[in-house]
C-alpha cells in the first residue's frame, strides 16, 4: 500500500526547491511512518539545495529537524508505538559497529536509516536529507531514529531539539565537559551558537562570551545567556576575548561556523590547556592552518563535535523535560512560522534563489515550519 504526501524536493542545484507530490511507500521491517508536524529550516539544506556537498546529492527530499506523529510500524517493531509524539534524530546508533561493541554509540560508524520509501509519481526514488526528509507531510524513518517525548513540548519547538539545540548542548555536556566556574567563547551566534550558550549557562560557566559580526545576533545571545559579547568587526576578537579574561584566554572555545580563519581565532583565544571545540562544518575546500609550535606550545586540545556527542534516546527526552521545567529556552529561539509551501522563501533568505511557480501549493495547517535564529 502506498501514500499520497507532499514534500520539498530540491534536484538541481541552485535551483528552487518546489513542493511536489510524493509517493511514499509503508515502512518495512525496523521503520515506522511519522506525520510530521513542525520542522526548523536549517542551513544545511540550503547546503544540500546548493549542491555544496556535491552533484550525487540531488536529488533529495530536504528537511532534517522534525516532530510529528507516529502513524504505522513496519514488522518487529516494538518501539515507539503507533501514536506516540516524537522528535527525530538524523543518529540512531547500531548497536553492532566497532564503536557500538566498545561502548562508544555515538561515534557508531553504522547508524540506522531506513530504507528509501519515497518515490516520485513515474516511480523514481528520492532519497533524504539525512534519512529523514522532514519538508513533507509525512516520513518514513528507522524507528530508532523517532524518539518519543512529552506532549507539553508544542511541536515546533520540540523539532528544534533534533538537530541545532541538540548539538550545541552536546559540545558543552559531552564534546567539551565545561566545568563550572570557568570561562567559554563561543564564535558564532546562530542556532547552533546560542544553543552552546545555553549549554555553558546550565553548565553554570562564571563567564561565556559571545562573538559574531551582527548586533542582532550579539544581542541574541545576551538573551541565552552570554555574560559578554565581542563585535569582530570592532577589532581583533582574540584580543577582545583576552581583555575580558584578564589578559589569559577561556578554558573552553566553541567554533560554531565552520571557518577556518575563525577556527584559528578559537584556538588562539583558549588559555593554556585550554579545549577548542569545532562544531560548524566546513566547506569541502577548506584547509586548517594553525602554527604547530603554538598549538604544542598552548596545550590543550582540539575535538571535533558530531551532532554533540549525543545519544537521541537518551539526551531528547532530557532536553523536553529542561524545557518543560523553564531551563531550555526553545520559544525565543523561533524567528517567524510558516507554512510547508513557503520553505523556498525562507531558504531564499540565505540564498538568493527565487521560489519557482510550483512552490506555491498550499498544506494543512499543522504542517507548520520555522524560520530559525540564524
Amino acid at each position: 500500500m502506498t501514500t499520497k504526501v507532499q514534500g520539498v524536493v530540491a534536484r538541481v542545484a541552485g535551483e528552487p526547491a518546489p513542493l511536489e507530490q510524493i509517493v511514499l511507500d509503508d515502512p518495512g521491517p525496523g521503520e515506522v511512518l511519522v506525520r510530521v508536524l513542525a520542522s526548523g529550516v536549517c542551513h544545511t539544506d540550503l547546503h544540500f539545495q546548493m549542491g555544496h556537498y556535491g552533484p550525487d546529492t540531488l536529488p533529495v527530499l530536504m528537511g532534517h529537524e522534525g516532530a510529528g506523529v507516529v502513524e504505522a510500524v513496519g514488522p518487529g517493531v516494538q518501539q515507539p508505538k503507533v501514536g506516540d509524539y516524537v522528535v527525530l534524530a538524523w543518529r540512531a546508533p547500531c548497536g553492532q559497529c566497532r564503536f557500538c561493541r566498545v561502548g562508544l554509540p555515538h561515534l557508531c560508524a553504522a547508524s540506522l536509516n531506513a530504507e528509501p520509501r519515497q518515490r516520485s509519481p513515474e516511480g523514481d526514488v528520492i532519497p533524504t536529507i539525512m534519512g529523514l526528509g522532514t519538508f513533507a507531510t509525512h516520513t518514513v524513518v528507522a524507528a530508532l531514529q523517532a524518539v518519543p517525548i512529552p506532549r507539553g513540548v508544542p511541536p515546533e519547538q520540540a523539532s528544534l531539539i533534533g538537530c541545532g539545540v541538540m548539538t550545541g548542548l552536546g559540545a558543552v555536556f559531552y564534546t567539551a565537559g565545561v566545568r563550572a566556574g570557568s570561562t567559554v567563547a563561543v564564535f558564532g551566534s546562530g542556532a547552533v551558537g546560542t544553543s552552546v550558550i545555553q549549554g555553558a549557562r546550565l553548565a553554570r560557566a562564571a563567564k561565556v562570551i559571545a562573538v559574531d559580526l551582527e548586533p542582532r545576533k550579539l544581542d541574541w545571545a545576551r538573551q541565552f545567556g552570554a555574560t559578554h559579547t565581542v563585535n569582530a568587526r570592532d577589532g581583533d576578537p582574540v584580543a577582545q576575548i583576552k581583555e575580558l579574561t584578564d589578559g589569559f584566554g577561556v578554558d573552553y572555545a566553541f567554533e560554531a561556523v565552520g571557518s577556518p580563519k575563525v577556527l584559528s581565532q578559537a584556538l588562539e583565544s583558549r588559555d593554556l590547556a585550554g579545549v577548542a571545540v569545532l562544531i560548524g562544518v566546513p566547506g569541502a575546500d577548506a584547509q586548517i592552518e594553525f602554527p604547530a609550535q603554538k598549538f604544542f606550545g598552548m596545550g590543550g586540545s582540539l575535538r571535533v563535535s558530531w551532532y554533540g556527542d549525543c545519544l537521541p534516546t537518551r539526551d531528547f527526552p532530557l532536553l523536553a523535560q529542561m524545557y518543560l521545567r523553564g531551563e531550555l529556552l526553545l520559544d525565543e529561539l523561533i524567528t517567524r512560522k510558516i507554512a510547508l509551501d513557503e520553505v523556498q522563501s525562507a531558504l531564499s533568505r540565505w540564498s538568493g534563489v527565487r521560489p519557482s511557480a510550483r512552490s506555491s501549493r498550499s498544506v494543512p495547517d499543522q504542517c507548520r515550519k520555522r524560520a530559525p535564529a540564524r
